[in-house]
């Protein structure tokens, strides 16, 4: 028997969880208020896909590991998918007049475009076109 999960809810320790919510409001995410508070943000990323933006502190108390310095360390690396390279283009400009870090250069290898950025709290977002009829055609 496989296990596939329903939805996907990824845990992410931020400095100031109002901040980073307004970072992530202003590239047009939206925000589930019912499992929100002053110590959590719940983002939508998608129908069945969820960040939630914890300060460090409440953080903590879901694991006993130390969390990493982003400013040396990458802990992951989370990708969205995109609809076009204009959508990759945007979401990365927008990160990146709202505070944002860059983290890569866009990257073309024909089938495939992304670009990179760290948020606030220095996490890895990447943003990923993949054009699946130029990739079946190779």
């Amino acid at each position: 028997m496989s296990f596939q999960s329903k939805n996907i809810f990824i845990n992410l320790p931020v400095k100031n969880v109002n901040k980073s919510t307004s970072f992530f409001k202003e590239l047009g995410f939206e925000f589930n208020q019912q499992f929100s508070d002053e110590t959590t943000s719940s983002m939508i990323i998608s129908e069945n896909i969820f960040a939630l933006l914890m300060v460090e502190d409440r953080f903590k108390g879901f694991s006993n590991k130390e969390i990493p310095d982003t400013t040396v360390s990458a802990q992951a690396i989370l990708c969205l998918s995109a609809e076009n390279r204009e959508q990759v283009d945007q979401l990365v400009n927008k990160a990146l007049a709202s505070g944002g870090k860059p983290y890569s250069d866009p990257q073309d290898h024909g089938f495939m475009y992304g670009w990179g950025f760290q948020d606030l709290d220095g996490h890895i977002w990447e943003v990923v076109y993949m054009d699946e009829h130029a990739m079946n055609q190779e």
